[in-house]
């Protein structure tokens, strides 16, 4: 009867093939990359490569991010979906139901609410990027330089962002903006900006006061590196992480935020199309029409919550402690 012959390739269980084989097996390893698929050896990814990894494999991630460009495309060029003026209005129809070519209706001066939610985008995303811009840079380079200096200007700083803490936000709201007369999106902006500083300064002090105190920072320190060599090439990359994070999510707060003090009357005013806006002037006609309100008040909330999602997904992919 003939013996069994082995597969093709196998590897030999015992003696000196199957240590070459090995050997041959690692070394491959070796010029390839990892078994991980974390790259060549002797290259690991950077902590910005494995988070972006890790945000293409997470589905909230992709839904939100889908969701915020579909916004920033309406916003950039709302007459794609919506080919009505947001002013236009006919008193005859006030408060009608969807028609044809009028799906949501027409509010209480018979405007087509439709058209006035798709632009209304754009007033929304404009206040929340330039206001979380601002707020990340003015508090990032203020928490930032007094982590890195410490003494007399951080002592300086910590009082001054805890009598900003100390000042009720739609509170202030209602009294600085209150005298305020301009009808465009920058004084709201800059009283964001005034009060949300602090947070994002906070944030980047304490990461700063880590980052500073790591070893190679203390080597670069040590072989003679500038102050500003420090901060901009060793300091920041490795600090930058989590007032992303914050910012991200502070961005559909500020949403939300403008549309609160909108709907109070001292944020955005007419003729500004605004969700707080129809908001607050369909808040009156609730039972009779609803849709009024139900159109604007649902993009306001799906516009935060994606920015909320977004700020989630990149939190998890960002922080080290959570892999």
């Amino acid at each position: 009867m003939p013996e069994p012959q082995e597969p093709e390739g196998a590897i030999a269980g015992t003696g000196m093939g199957g240590a070459m084989d090995l050997a041959v097996s690692e070394a491959t390893t070796l010029e390839g990359g990892r078994p991980d698929g974390s790259g060549p050896a002797g290259k690991p990814r950077s902590l910005w490569s494995d988070a972006w990894r890790d945000l293409r494999r997470n589905p909230v991630f992709i839904i939100s991010a889908l969701v915020i460009l579909f916004l920033v495309v309406i916003s950039l060029w709302p007459s794609l979906i919506a080919s009505g003026n947001p002013l236009k209005c006919d008193l005859s129809k006030a408060q009608e139901g969807s028609q044809p070519g009028h799906p949501f209706g027409y509010d209480g001066q018979g405007c087509d609410v439709y058209t006035r939610t798709v632009y209304g985008a754009r007033t929304s995303v404009t206040v929340g990027v330039c206001a979380t811009l601002g707020v990340a840079l003015l508090g990032s380079v203020l928490g930032g330089l007094a982590g890195f200096f410490g003494g007399f200007w951080d002592s300086i700083l910590s009082r001054l962002t805890d009598i900003f803490f100390a000042i009720p936000v739609v509170l202030g709201g209602l009294v600085l903006l209150s005298v305020v007369t301009s009808s465009t999106v920058w004084p709201v902006i800059g009283f964001m900006v005034l009060l949300g500083w602090p947070q994002i300064s906070r944030i980047a002090r304490g990461s700063v006061i880590t980052a500073k105190q790591n070893d190679y920072v203390q080597a670069a320190r040590a072989l003679g590196a500038s102050n500003s060599r420090l901060l901009l090439r060793h300091i920041t990359p490795n600090a930058v992480a989590p007032v992303i994070v914050v910012a991200t999510i502070a961005l559909g707060t500020y949403i939300s935020l403008e549309a609160t003090l909108s709907y109070l009357g001292v944020g955005l005013k007419p003729p500004t199309v605004s969700w707080g806006i129809d908001i607050s002037a369909a808040s009156a006609y609730i039972r009779n029409a609803p849709h009024m309100l139900l159109w604007p008040a649902g993009a306001l909330a799906i516009t935060v919550l994606a920015f909320i999602m977004l700020g989630d997904a990149v939190r998890d992919a960002l922080d080290p402690k959570l892999r």
